[in-house]
């Protein structure tokens, strides 16, 4: 089992559309296919940007269905404590916590859709930066 940490951005697009990749990465999690890692940091993101008005009107969700979903993911995420700090790294400081947590999760890969932004943490870290789908094609390749 692959042990993973999502960016936001994944969070977003898998609750907006059932058609992608990010939907699918969602329901591995829940079959506990993929074994998800979050901070606490981390997990005040995934519910402080699923509530933003703009992003309401993308997945379509009442603020009491984002709570219902987090408490349902919660029941398939570890916890990590954030041990160490390696600020700054990436260009964007909101990317920082996503990338301590799977620094500090020794995750197996960071899933996002903002692939370029977290390129100095491939090599800094020599830590998996993937998208979805191509995840997904990883994982259907593997026997």
């Amino acid at each position: 089992m692959k042990n993973i940490v999502i960016n936001t951005n994944v969070l977003v697009s898998g609750l907006a559309s059932r058609q992608g990749a990010s939907y699918a990465l969602l329901q591995l999690i829940g079959r506990s296919q993929l074994r998800l890692f979050a901070s606490p940091p981390l997990w005040l993101e995934y519910e402080s940007v699923l509530k933003r008005p703009e992003i309401i009107e993308l997945h379509h969700l009442t603020t009491v269905e984002v709570d219902t979903f987090l408490d349902g993911l919660a029941l398939f995420t570890t916890p990590v404590k954030l041990h160490f700090l390696w600020r700054p790294q990436l260009r964007d400081p909101n990317d920082e916590m996503v990338l301590e947590t799977a620094v500090n999760a020794m995750a197996d890969a960071l899933i996002t859709h903002n692939l370029v932004d977290f390129e100095p943490a491939k090599h800094r870290f020599n830590l998996t930066v993937i998208t979805p789908g191509k995840l997904l094609k990883q994982l259907d390749n593997t026997p």
